[in-house]
């Protein structure tokens, strides 16, 4: 895995996730600048899905299994838009603490994708 793009997704994942999390704490429901930060962090996590199935292809194999590492890297790639689908349906405060803690459930998911590999 590329530890370079894991750790940008993780960290683009916790700017978002302060990033909504301000909007939250000012009272302000998610904006469209807030979905264009989800798109990007979205971005990355497919780039990283593609990386991993290219790896695997390749015959390289995680340390901790094949299985784990493949529902983790889908679980990344479902994570951001799931919580920006909710966002949208909930346009409060609460829309931007959902969206924020997407953002931390992914770079928690990062960390993880790392140990599951090898790291």
């Amino acid at each position: 895995m590329l530890d370079a793009l894991t750790l940008v997704t993780g960290v683009a994942a916790l700017l978002l996730a302060a990033w909504c999390g301000w909007a939250a704490y000012r009272d302000q429901p998610t904006k469209d600048w807030h979905f264009i930060g989800m798109a990007v962090v979205s971005l990355l996590a497919v780039i990283q899905l593609v990386v991993g199935v290219v790896q695997l292809a390749r015959g390289e194999k995680p340390e901790q299994g094949t299985t784990i590492f493949v529902a983790y890297l889908l679980g990344a790639v479902a994570c951001v838009p799931a919580v920006a689908f909710m966002s949208l349906s909930e346009r409060t405060r609460w829309g931007s603490v959902t969206a924020a803690a997407g953002g931390v459930v992914l770079a928690v998911l990062e960390v993880r994708l790392y140990d599951i590999w090898g790291g």
